[in-house]
């Protein structure tokens, strides 16, 4: 259900209802996502990281568009993780998002098949002027920009990994943006793994495969974002494959980003692995301090908000894992202000985020372990969520549970309630098992689409260990 601050929220509430209907609807808004209206600003709170991002990349022009119609104003929009939400979603409700995601390639398959094809996307927000450069991110910012200034020359492929909101995707918007204005002759194409996946399946379904080639293959440079959603989709895999084979051979640029190193992503053939690998890998860690500061500066700057440097140093020193959250929460506080008529202070920034500081710090870091361990597995962070109990996920799950004890101060209920309602003896149960396999140093199995595969539950664990700590800006060091 959508409460909203003013009497408005019941016409956003019907609106957006009515635009992705019943179905859409009842799968990711009902009963699971709170927005807030205040003035001009619109903040979308989610039980997940999941559901949010699932909504932010999917639904945010229809929110936009429906608080437009209703207020008929221009409405800025931000998206937090309040953990509590999951108390009000019905035990089955992760199961319908997993299913609705599972769905979309073929649904969207057929969308584009009666379109024509898979539109082309050539207008992207992110640019290099905007990019705050720091400790955590200078080196993936200056492969880029070699990138973007020389295409196809010395750093190719160049695959960018990282958390989350943490600028991976700004970067390869940047670099499309720039080969438009310094190479404006270039063929490039930028997609998500996820579109690639639709137009792959449509041109398949379509018998149009001559097409997709001629679209993908006769490229100067080809960008991809989020290239772990190829994970578990041998057929799209193979055709991905055969695409970079013949870009590679030409002498031409391929750009990819993706949550996790190549290493670390479950079930990608190591055809695949193995020529990531060949080019120049890098990650992007956590922003430091110097860096959140910056970036809520530039964001003042564009919200034209007269903030002092020291409520800018207090909310950066809240947030530190996340850059979306980190905007979102400066957003927050000046709507606040803005509704309330008074001046920005620490004291008012204290009272606008006190529910939003008092779940980021460990909610940020349950959800990259959620994440992390779910891109190693081939699943999505959503399937740890549901009622299934297939072999992979319920060691995904168990790993999960494990690492969240380990890893920060939630109770066995919260990490419950926050992984999909579940009750906090399966939790206990789970970090039980774990821990006897560890202390047995016992292999472990599970499925993939080649077959089964076997790995020591120690390494499995100690590698998702590095990752996360080190995405989360810690010291690099095993925690025995």
């Amino acid at each position: 259900m959508i409460t909203c601050t003013q009497d408005a929220g019941t016409d956003i509430e019907t609106r957006i209802a009515a635009k992705l209907g019943t179905q859409k609807y009842g799968v990711w808004f009902k009963n699971a996502t709170k927005l807030t209206l205040t003035d001009r600003h619109v903040h979308v709170s989610a039980p997940n990281h999941f559901v949010s991002d699932f909504i932010e990349r999917n639904f945010t022009d229809t929110i936009l568009e429906a608080g437009r119609e209703v207020t008929g104003s221009e409405l800025t929009l931000s998206f937090a993780i309040d953990p509590d939400l999951a108390r009000r979603v019905d035990k089955k409700q992760p199961d319908r998002q997993v299913e609705f995601v599972a769905s979309q390639p073929e649904r969207r398959a057929r969308e584009h098949r009666r379109a024509g094809s898979l539109p082309e996307v050539t207008h992207l927000k992110g640019a290099f002027a905007d990019f705050v450069v720091g400790a955590s991110n200078r080196l993936a910012h200056a492969a880029a920009l070699s990138v973007a200034e020389n295409p196809a020359t010395q750093y190719n492929p160049l695959f960018i990994h990282g958390g989350c909101g943490l600028g991976k995707t700004h970067l390869l918007q940047a670099v499309c943006n720039a080969f438009k204005e310094k190479h404006p002759q270039l063929r490039w194409r930028y997609v998500t793994g996820e579109d690639f996946t639709n137009d792959f399946i449509c041109a398949v379904k379509g018998r149009e495969m001559n097409a997709f080639h001629d679209r993908y293959r006769n490229l100067d440079a080809l960008v991809i974002d989020d290239v772990h959603f190829l994970a578990n989709k041998r057929a799209t895999q193979d055709g991905f494959l055969q695409t970079f084979k013949a870009i590679d051979a030409a002498g031409k640029q391929i750009v990819l980003a993706s949550d996790a190193h190549p290493k670390l992503i479950g079930q990608f053939s190591d055809s695949l692995v193995s020529r990531f690998l060949a080019g120049m890998v890098v990650r992007i860690d956590a922003p430091d301090f110097d860096v959140r500061v910056n970036v809520l500066r530039r964001r003042a700057e564009r919200l034209k908000a007269d903030i002092s440097d020291a409520v800018l140093q207090h909310i950066a020193e809240s947030f530190r894992t996340n850059i979306r959250e980190l905007e979102g929460a400066l957003l927050k506080v000046f709507a606040h202000a803005q509704v309330t008529g008074q001046s920005i202070t620490t004291a008012l920034a204290d009272q606008a985020l006190r529910d939003l500081a008092r779940h980021t710090a460990p909610v940020v870091l349950l959800a990259d372990i959620e994440n992390t361990v779910s891109i190693h597995f081939g699943l999505r962070p959503a399937d740890l969520h549901t009622s299934r109990k297939s072999r992979t996920i319920a060691l995904a799950r168990g790993i999960a549970m494990y690492l969240a004890r380990k890893h920060t101060d939630l109770s066995f209920p919260e990490i419950g309630r926050f992984m999909g309602n579940k009750n906090h003896s399966t939790v206990i149960l789970a970090n039980r098992r774990i821990a006897a396999l560890l202390n047995s140093n016992a292999s472990v199995q599970w499925l993939t689409p080649a077959g089964p595969r076997n790995k020591n539950i120690a390494i499995i664990v100690e590698d998702l260990e590095e990752q996360v700590i080190a995405g989360n800006g810690l010291p690099a060091t095993r925690k025995t």
